[in-house]
């Protein structure tokens, strides 16, 4: 088997480790009584379809079944009892402010004799976008569209959401009587529900003043009307989201059901039946992209010149969300931003293979999942007069990639545990 094939199937393997199809059954609460109550299910993110289509699956024939999901355009599933909406992503737009009202009035006219089943994933902070009262969806697009290329973490920016929703940072569990179960498949270091999807069901533990920080630390142009919205917070004049400890929680279960660490380790377990040791250097790694690659090209390099901490061959493998701060006007995520700097870094060491891809099929903006890195991918580049250097440095990784015909497509994965990395020293 070639590198590449080792490292494209341990991508794979990742995959199936997160497939809502294949883990959701195994996490569904109980129907209510019968003749008691029905259930409602209701969700937001890339992977909402695939979970829709699971519970519909699982769920017993006789049980009252009906809701509501968001996802992404290009995302959605044909199913019979749960409609699939999809919206923007990941700027929000009107067609996913409109399936969250409709989420929200469902919601509140459940009884205590109901259930709601919620199906949370990645990519719900922006479909699950309804403003509060005073917001429109114009200030919410600016906002997000600057936070987007602020460079500020997932966490960061879904502080700020939270203060600016009438659903999320708990909202969604709070306006609702019934008994609520939140399905999580975590696209977050860490794998707290508060930060998957700005947490529509679980308890918020920053405030307005938190938001405003955020903004500041991370040099934001926000709306004067959204800066005034969270200030008014700050002063006490707007309800601060739910927090831990309050009482509502006490009916709610967020279960997070699929995990970064968990495909990791299925990944590391088929390059390992496939004769390569693999070595799980964690699932929460985060910082500029750019950056992160050459500290694991020089683990790399320590690796190949001096059989430390690992001898070759070896995988290095590793999860979590980089961040890009974007300065030139190329095209690119932060999967081909960090291959690329790991190329250059590299330059050209026979031994060193790699793959970096979101496990959304999607990196950034693009339509690609991410990208491969061969011994031979500069020289290829220099033979196609394409200056790595520089296209690093107009963040235009995705057009390096393009050009010598090393993306990695998949296609909407319907799924989504974070990026996925793997650095093969051969």
């Amino acid at each position: 088997m070639t590198p590449r094939d080792l490292l494209l199937g341990a991508f794979q393997a990742a995959l199936a480790a997160a497939d809502p199809l294949k883990i959701v059954s195994g996490h569904l609460p109980p129907p209510p009584a019968a003749q008691k109550g029905k259930t409602l299910v209701v969700g937001a993110g890339k992977a909402t379809a695939s979970m829709a289509l699971a519970v519909e699956q699982h769920w017993p024939a006789g049980a009252p079944l009906d809701g509501l999901v968001i996802t992404r355009y290009q995302h959605g599933l044909l199913t019979n009892r749960i409609s699939v909406v999809e919206a923007g992503h990941p700027v929000p737009d009107a067609s996913g402010e409109k399936a969250a009202q409709e989420i929200l009035r469902r919601v509140t006219a459940l009884t205590p004799n109901d259930r709601l089943l919620v199906l949370v994933s990645g990519g719900g902070s922006s479909l699950l976008t309804l403003p509060a009262p005073g917001l429109t969806m114009a200030d919410i697009k600016a906002l997000t569209t600057a936070l987007l290329r602020s460079g500020a973490p997932i966490q960061a920016m879904n502080i700020v959401r939270k203060h600016l929703s009438a659903i999320q940072g708990g909202r969604l569990a709070a306006a609702c009587r019934a008994p609520v179960t939140a399905l999580i498949i975590s696209d977050v270091t860490g794998d707290d529900p508060t930060h998957i999807a700005s947490g529509p069901c679980a308890p918020d533990p920053s405030t307005y003043r938190d938001a405003l920080e955020v903004i500041q630390h991370y040099g934001v142009t926000a709306p004067a009307a959204i800066l005034a919205h969270l200030t008014r917070g700050a002063q006490g004049e707007i309800a601060e989201t739910p927090k831990p400890g309050d009482r509502l929680f006490k009916r709610v279960e967020n279960r997070v059901i699929a995990t970064a660490h968990a495909s990791l380790a299925a990944a590391a377990a088929y390059l390992e039946a496939h004769g390569i040791p693999a070595v799980i250097l964690g699932d929460s790694v985060t910082g500029e992209a750019r950056e992160v690659a050459k500290v694991y090209g020089a683990l790399a390099r320590e690796i190949r010149l001096h059989g430390k901490p690992w001898r070759a061959p070896v995988a290095l493998i590793s999860g979590g969300e980089c961040t890009v701060t974007v300065r030139g006007k190329g095209r690119g995520g932060r999967c081909a931003e960090f291959l690329l700097s790991l190329a250059v870094d590299v330059d050209g060491d026979a031994k060193i293979h790699a793959l970096a891809c979101d496990t959304d099929g999607i990196d950034g903006s693009e339509n690609n999942a991410g990208a491969l890195l061969m011994p031979d991918t500069l020289r290829r580049a220099r033979a196609k007069n394409l200056a790595a250097t520089t296209m690093l440095a107009d963040n235009d990784g995705y057009g390096f990639f393009h050009a010598l015909d090393d993306l990695v497509v998949t296609g909407p994965t319907r799924t989504n545990v974070n990026d996925f990395r793997v650095i093969l020293v051969t």
